[in-house]
Order: structure tokens, then C-alpha cells, then sequence
């Protein structure tokens, strides 16, 4: 299996090109399944999680064509299969994410229960029961949702007792083509979930309350979509690493292609650690100072701190003066990233959902195991100031969500690469 092996103590400059959300662009390539036309998405990230997903889509039945690694054409017209199976369902939690607007398009379908992941439980009973309040039959066989609704969905009212960015989109994409109105209240707030009503509206569907807690959808009581071409807003996590890689290495690095609103609260968090930003239209400089300030954060919904930024903003706090806690509200398990950082000479402390760090007085490289997505980029932050090489393996975690990272690091001076690991 493949592994980065990383030696530590260089400065890093020069600009590195920000990709497309990842989160924006899983419910999007999701949503055409309510057309039955041609849809082209621009500025897909070329990772392995939008892949799968539109495997999923061509084993429904739908036509896709690559133009290139960023951009693809999609036609649902040709689905014939509305049971996505547990081969795909398994691999990537976001296929859940085809329940709603297969449901509202053809009136059943069988999706695979996603089960756990390595971060913690993300149970879908929030989407069920909002899709039951729509007017679904919704039973479990075999490990497969199987939902029903033979004359289509109702509009209705769905509250949601927790914040669940899943399922907002997917009852924004139940109800796209609902009859009557839908309203979604205490819905996500997140610029993928923003995106993901504007590429609707553009689409002919309307929608109230974009950016707020309340949505309101006017369904098309069945009438499919038809799309204008997409192109996926940048990857706000993305970015915020890169400005984690400059913090950490105290250097200079400029980003482009980022929309600094979307980062508001990586760059607060900065800036409270002493890091200046210089931000021109779509491009963000950071000037790191020469020694990092302590901070305390809670991960907490948009626009709070996401906890997509979490592992990146610990491996800062690792060589920042004083002691740092952080205290992460989302998922249960999402400090495994702690013992791997502690191998190379970290001090953290955890004590059940709070870590406290203070600052280590070197790192030293080893070899280490990432264990989920944003854990191997807080890995690797960490291999990039660690004395000697660190090895940092299982990075399929990392494929999944970051394009060509190990590429785009050197580029900024980075040295690092990737090893093939001998077969036996």
C-alpha cells in the first residue's frame, strides 16, 4: 500500500491553486438525477469520492462522459436501476445522498444503510423521518432502505431537532419535485448547502430563505429539472489546510481560486494566532508570524469552526506557546488523530471530547497511521516541521478528499513523495 514519506524543517513559497468542494459537489452530482437531460459540472475535484459517486450514478443507468479530471457531463435520462447498492453505499457515506432525489423522480428505490465511519456515527433517521413526513413509506430489508411514495411526495413541514447538513440536501432535493411547498426549518447553513439551492433555482425549482436557517421549496409537483452548466465553488477545506501548511511552516504562500467568506472562521482563528492575511479578490497571502500564539476553539455548525477543520488546526497547536484546548461537539471520535500525533512528540491530553496541547518542544519523524480524512492532512502538517522523514501511511483516507496534495505541496517546496509500497 502506498505511503508519503515527508522530511521535515523547509520553508515553503510560491501560490498553489485551490480545487473544487469536494462537499459542494457530492449533493450537486447527486441533484441531476431530478433531470433527465444533460448536465455538465466544471471545477469537480479530482478525488476519489466524486468518482465513486458517479460510478454510482453509471450503475443506475446514467450516461457520464470525462472531458478531463475537472469536468464531466451526466445524463439521468438513461436510469433503468433505483437501488444503489452496498458495494458503493459502503465506500462513501455521502451515496445517501441519492435517496432523496431518486425518491422524488421515480417514486422508489432501494439504498444501502451506510453504516459507521471512522470518525463516528452519523445515523440517517433525521432524513427518514422527514421523507415519512413527506409522504414516504420507508421500511428496512435486508440492509437496504427501501422507500416508497408511487404518486409522488407532499410538501410538508420538516424541523429538524439537529442540525444535519445530509439531510437538509436531501429533503432540498426530495422537495424540489414535491407537490406544494416544503419548508425545512433549522436547516444547514453551509456554502455547499447554499450552492446546492442556487444550482436548484438555476435548475427552475424555487427556494426562499437561501443562507438562512428556513428554506422554503415550491415543488414542481414531478416535473424534472433541467440545468444550466455547474461549476463546483472552491474547496473551503481545502484551502484552510494550506493556510495551516503556511502557519506551521512559517512561510509565506499565497492561494488562489478561494473565496475568503467561506474561511471567515479558519482565518479568525489565524489571525488570534498571530497570522496576517492579504486577501485580493480571489486570492489569499498568509504572513505567519514567528511564533504561533495559543487559542481555545469549539467545532460547532457553519458558520462556526468546522470540525473539517479540527486535525489541521491541533497539529498548529502543537508548536503554538501556551496551552491549547479544543473541545469538538460534532463527532465522537475524531481526536484518533491524537495518539499518531503523540508518536512523533506531541503533548496532548484528552480527556473524553476535549483535548488540551501544549507545546511540544520538537517533533521527530516516525511512522504513522492515518485514520480518517482530515487526520492524515494533520499528519502531515506535522511531518512538514518534524525532524528527519515521516512516513504516513494508509493515505487512501487522504485520496478521498484531497486532490493530488503531495503534488501541490511540492510545488510550494515541500519535500515530500509518494512511495509505492513493495507487494508481497
Amino acid at each position: 500500500m502506498d505511503y508519503l514519506t515527508i522530511e521535515g524543517g523547509y520553508k515553503l513559497s510560491g501560490s498553489v491553486r485551490i480545487g473544487g468542494s469536494k462537499n459542494a459537489s457530492l449533493p450537486i452530482i447527486a441533484s441531476t438525477i431530478l433531470s433527465q437531460e444533460k448536465v455538465t459540472l466544471t471545477n469537480l475535484p479530482d478525488v476519489v469520492d466524486i468518482k465513486t459517486l458517479i460510478k454510482l450514478l453509471g450503475m443506475l443507468g446514467a450516461n457520464v462522459e470525462y472531458h478531463n479530471s475537472y469536468s464531466a457531463t451526466i445524463n439521468n435520462g438513461s436510469i433503468n436501476s433505483t437501488t444503489a447498492v452496498y458495494e458503493i453505499v459502503s465506500q462513501m457515506r455521502a451515496s445517501i445522498l441519492v435517496l432523496g432525489p431518486l425518491l422524488a423522480r421515480f417514486g422508489e428505490c432501494k439504498v444501502s444503510l451506510p453504516g459507521g465511519c471512522a470518525i463516528g456515527q452519523r445515523p440517517i433517521n433525521l432524513h427518514l423521518k422527514a421523507l415519512e413526513k413527506m409522504g414516504a413509506e420507508i421500511s428496512i430489508e435486508d440492509g437496504y432502505v427501501h422507500a416508497k411514495a408511487p404518486n409522488g411526495l407532499n410538501g410538508a413541514k420538516i424541523i429538524f431537532d439537529k442540525i444535519t447538513v445530509g439531510g437538509t440536501e436531501n429533503i432540498l432535493m426530495a422537495g424540489a419535485l414535491a407537490r406544494g411547498v416544503t419548508t425545512i426549518i433549522n436547516s444547514a447553513k453551509e456554502p455547499e448547502v447554499i450552492q446546492l439551492c442556487e444550482v436548484l433555482v438555476s435548475a427552475g425549482v424555487r427556494i426562499d430563505g437561501i443562507g438562512s436557517s428556513e428554506l422554503t421549496i415550491y415543488g414542481t409537483n414531478r416535473k424534472t429539472l433541467s440545468f444550466p452548466d455547474i461549476a463546483i465553488i472552491p474547496d473551503r477545506i481545502e484551502a484552510g489546510t494550506y493556510l495551516c501548511a503556511g502557519a506551521i511552516t512559517k512561510s509565506k504562500i499565497t492561494l488562489n481560486c478561494v473565496n475568503a467568506t467561506h474561511l471567515r472562521a479558519s482565518i479568525d482563528k489565524l489571525e488570534s494566532m498571530g497570522c496576517e492575511f492579504d486577501i485580493i479578490d480571489d486570492n489569499i497571502t498568509i504572513n505567519p508570524p514567528n511564533e504561533l500564539k495559543s487559542i481555545n476553539f469549539i467545532t460547532t455548525e457553519y458558520p462556526g469552526f468546522p470540525t473539517d477543520m479540527q486535525a489541521q488546526f491541533m497539529a498548529l497547536s502543537i508548536v503554538s506557546d501556551g496551552e491549547t484546548i479544543i473541545e469538538e461537539r460534532l463527532f465522537e471520535n475524531r481526536f484518533m488523530h491524537v495518539s499518531e500525533l503523540n508518536r512523533l512528540g506531541a503533548d496532548i491530553c484528552l480527556k473524553g471530547n476535549i483535548a488540551s496541547i501544549h507545546k511540544a518542544d520538537e517533533l521527530n519523524g516516525a511512522d504513522v497511521m492515518a485514520t480518517d480524512l482530515r487526520a492524515s492532512s494533520a499528519l502531515i502538517l506535522a511531518g512538514l516541521i518534524a525532524n528527519g522523514k515521516t512516513n504516513v501511511h494508509r493515505i487512501y483516507h487522504l485520496e478521498r478528499g484531497y486532490e493530488d496534495l503531495e503534488g501541490k505541496l511540492s510545488g510550494l517546496g515541500a519535500k515530500i513523495e509518494r512511495v509505492k509500497a513493495n507487494k508481497k
